[in-house]
């Protein structure tokens, strides 16, 4: 995949764990319809096993969604597995979520230290957190531990959370894991496997991530991330599983889960969606018929990629009041 890069937005890297020695990406429009943008987190997929923000398919994902919901995207990089197993990634993004928070305190000192970038023309009050596949299942966990309102990451303010196509498991497979038809790219088989090779940055996303069959490393991708001795019902990986907390009293924000209506993954997602609203949260759920797993990533430019973007500026703007 190349980078699509029509000059609308402008980014930069900045190191945001010292201790990891873990960055994430800035972009912005390049020139903003408004004086104060709200910023987006995303928070990339790949199954907790691979993938960076460097990547041209999250990069592409991450200018288009700069420009056309005319935000501050923040993009982090995160630590993987095998060497790096669950909670470390889930870690990590709250890691790079309290740099936000940071930022916004030094530059309400008036001391400095703060990134230019956020300096001015920043909502701090109108965050959106967005994860696309292992990246919802992390926007997920950071639902429920941030609270409704956010109350610990004052000044900032989370307003609610997208979950596009959020990567969960879970040891009892659903009806379409079980009997639908595979897709392109991804299927059951895949989805219980990960590779781990040195060559992931040379062949690119979209083989590396639903080309298994090309590759010769292959492993389970949960056996890969969770922690040893595990299975797919941990918590991290299964929301509703076994020994998962109960949800009921969880206090959320909005949440707005997209998926492909031809996902292996679509009626774990569903039911997901579905349960959580029997619990009384606030949850919007938007199947794209016809589509499958990544299918904004692969093309964030794409038809189906601007009707993502209206579902998303709609569920922002309602949530903005």
């Amino acid at each position: 995949m190349k980078v699509h890069d029509d000059g609308s937005s402008v980014w930069k890297d900045t190191l945001y764990d010292t201790k990891h020695n873990l960055h994430l990406r800035l972009y912005k429009p390049r020139h903003p319809s408004s004086t104060k943008l709200p910023i987006i987190y995303f928070f990339h997929g790949g199954g907790f096993c691979v993938a960076s923000r460097t990547w041209p398919n999250c990069h592409n994902s991450c200018l288009r969604l700069a420009s056309g919901l005319q935000a501050v995207v923040v993009a982090p990089d995160y630590r993987l597995a095998p060497e790096h197993r669950l909670p470390a990634a889930y870690n990590d993004s709250v890691t790079a979520v309290k740099w936000l928070q940071n930022q916004a305190l030094l530059l309400n000192s008036g001391g400095g230290g703060g990134d230019e970038w956020l300096e001015d023309g920043v909502d701090f009050e109108k965050v959106f957190i967005v994860g696309d596949s292992s990246g919802g299942n992390l926007a997920h966990h950071q639902a429920v531990e941030l609270r409704r309102g956010s109350p610990d990451l004052a000044p900032v303010r989370v307003r609610g959370y997208v979950l596009m196509a959020p990567f969960f498991g879970g040891t009892v497979r659903t009806k379409s894991e079980a009997e639908g038809p595979p897709e392109q790219f991804l299927n059951i088989e895949v989805l219980e496997r990960s590779i781990y090779s040195n060559i992931l940055d040379s062949i690119g996303y979209q083989t590396a991530i639903y080309g298994f069959g090309r590759t010769k490393i292959v492993s389970r991708f949960w056996r890969l991330s969770v922690p040893i001795g595990s299975t797919a019902d941990h918590p991290l990986a299964n929301p509703f599983g076994p020994s998962s907390p109960n949800l009921e009293g969880a206090l959320l924000d909005p949440i707005l889960v997209l998926v492909g209506g031809n996902e292996v993954m679509k009626d774990r997602i569903e039911d997901y969606a579905k349960r959580l609203k029997d619990l009384g949260k606030e949850v919007d759920y938007v199947e794209f018929k016809g589509e499958e797993h990544g299918f904004f990533l692969l093309d964030p430019f794409s038809e189906v990629a601007n009707r993502v973007l209206h579902e998303i500026k709609q569920f922002m703007s309602k949530n903005s009041i």
